[in-house]
């Protein structure tokens, strides 16, 4: 890790672990803390795409910048100790760091971890039911990888920007699961019927599917309005998030195989001269 940041001007993380809780305690602490000791060696900036785990229970009904860590997951207290060492250095000035948090996401390179993909996507185009956590009348917030991938790279060369929690743009207008599952149905041709899983449906399938049962302890966000505003980005910038409309287009077109030449997410990390976990 040393050697990848040393004359690193400007340093972004945007690595994953894999989904398991396991895998988070063991591997998140170390790494955020190696990251931030390197990037203060080597006077390097850092910008961390982060996630909203640690932020939990209904302070998810409207997660700003300054929403409260307050995890409800085993996840979530991991990112919380994450956010808290950045944190921790950002105000004792030993790094100069931006923490740019995403929602849930989807479409770009983002394929096996979106519960959009998985769970709407791949059902309507076998012609079966969506499927959706716990109410689907609920707003359930998502960003487009494109657009947070880009705001990510507007705020790492924006000197003003660091040493502050950010928001990625999203667009503003709330939406619920149903919607999102009206929006994907009407692009792909699709009936737009669906199915609900509650809560405990999600523990059970997760004696026999592992993933389900890592996402089981998340369904806070799914049984509650789960809005993320990104106001601040979208004033300081005078940046107009594109639609969930045109989001859904473009990323059905992605899977689909006919816009395959354009990976807005890849190009915009691409074009700055910077390291990239």
């Amino acid at each position: 890790m040393f050697k990848a940041v040393e004359g690193s001007y400007t340093t972004y993380v945007a690595i994953g672990f894999a989904y398991k809780t396991s895998a988070w305690k063991e591997n998140w602490i170390p790494f955020i803390q190696n990251v931030v000791d390197v990037c203060i060696k080597h006077n390097s900036k850092l910008v961390f795409f982060d996630n909203v785990y640690a932020i939990g229970g209904n302070n998810v009904n409207h997660i700003t910048e300054n929403s409260p860590i307050s995890p409800a997951s085993k996840k979530g207290e991991v990112r919380a100790e994450v956010d808290r060492i950045v944190l921790k250095n950002m105000e004792r000035n030993n790094l100069q760091v931006i923490i740019a948090r995403s929602p849930d996401f989807f479409g770009g390179t983002a394929r096996q971890s979106s519960v959009m993909m998985n769970l709407v996507y791949d059902n309507l185009i076998k012609d079966k039911k969506s499927q959706w956590f716990c109410n689907a009348k609920l707003v359930h917030s998502m960003g487009y990888v494109p657009e947070l991938a880009k705001g990510t790279a507007m705020l790492g060369n924006t000197p003003e920007a660091y040493n502050q929690i950010w928001n990625l743009p999203t667009d503003p207008k709330r939406i619920t699961g149903e919607e999102w599952i009206n929006l994907f149905a009407k692009e792909l041709g699709k009936d737009n019927k669906f199915t609900v899983l509650p809560n405990w449906m999600v523990r059970g399938f997760g004696l026999i599917v592992p993933v389900m049962k890592e996402l089981a302890e998340m369904n806070y966000q799914y049984d509650r309005d789960y809005y993320f505003d990104s106001s601040k980005f979208n004033d300081y910038f005078k940046f107009t998030p594109i639609t969930h409309a045109v989001a859904v287009k473009q990323a059905a077109l992605q899977m689909s195989g006919t816009n395959e030449k354009q990976r807005p997410a890849n190009i915009c990390f691409a074009k700055w001269q910077v390291k990239c976990f």
